[in-house]
């Protein structure tokens, strides 16, 4: 098991650097000390850090297959990351009081719903999407505990805040404002409860998506030491 320390020791900080922060007496006194923007600078930096530790210690954890690499299995995240780029251009600073990265001071229309129609919650869905989407060509265990843990953090977050905010909202007025929304991307838009209004697309938004995926794309090779592309 030596070869599986740093990885477990990198999973280890990563788990206690989210869940202390978390706790609202420690989230107080580092508020208290940093203030709430020094706090969330710090934060973010802080986490950027572990996990990009975390990833390195992903590939440098002992080589145990589960199942074969196939050229093909490069195409799903290629195909994914598109879509989760775009769901977080959209989902941050959009109005939507069911999750979490939205600007409260933006009204919410449930009968317009916007993003929130697409999916409840973008920013945890885009999350998963890219998590699971990397897990099929990285099908050795490292990665795979790596990928399937983010993909499950953001599908249990999004039913935990879906149970937060109903009972923080009440159930009656919770299910008005999510009547046109769902739980699954698209899933409110196949069933005919949402319909988009196409000349209300912020094309700004289209092109940071765009924007970031490229950069990703780009950046891929350089940072990660492999190109996405099959």
């Amino acid at each position: 098991m030596t070869g599986w320390t740093e990885f477990v020791a990198a999973f280890a900080l990563f788990l206690l650097s989210h869940a202390l922060p978390a706790r609202p007496a420690v989230r107080a006194k580092l508020v208290g000390a940093l203030g709430e923007g020094g706090f969330l600078f710090a934060y973010s930096i802080e986490s950027l850090l572990v996990l990009a530790w975390l990833i390195v210690a992903a590939a440098r954890a002992p080589f145990v297959e589960l199942w074969p690499f196939e050229r093909w299995q490069m195409l799903v995240p290629n195909l994914a990351l598109p879509l989760a780029c775009q769901l977080t251009a959209f989902g941050v600073g959009a109005a939507n009081p069911l999750s979490f990265g939205g600007d409260p001071r933006k009204r919410f229309d449930s009968d317009h719903p916007g993003i929130v129609g697409v999916v409840r919650h973008p920013l945890l869905a885009a999350i998963g999407l890219w998590a699971a989407a990397h897990a099929v060509p990285n099908g050795d265990l490292a990665h795979v505990a790596l990928f399937g843990f983010f993909a499950l953090i953001a599908l249990f977050g999004m039913v935990i805040i879906d149970r937060r905010k109903r009972r923080q909202l009440g159930a009656e007025t919770w299910a008005r404002l999510a009547a046109r929304t769902s739980f699954w991307p698209f899933a409110a838009l196949i069933t005919g409860r949402f319909r988009p209004d196409l000349r209300k697309i912020s094309l700004l938004r289209v092109g940071v998506g765009l924007a970031a995926w490229l950069s990703l794309l780009w950046l891929h090779p350089i940072v990660i030491g492999v190109s996405p592309l099959p």
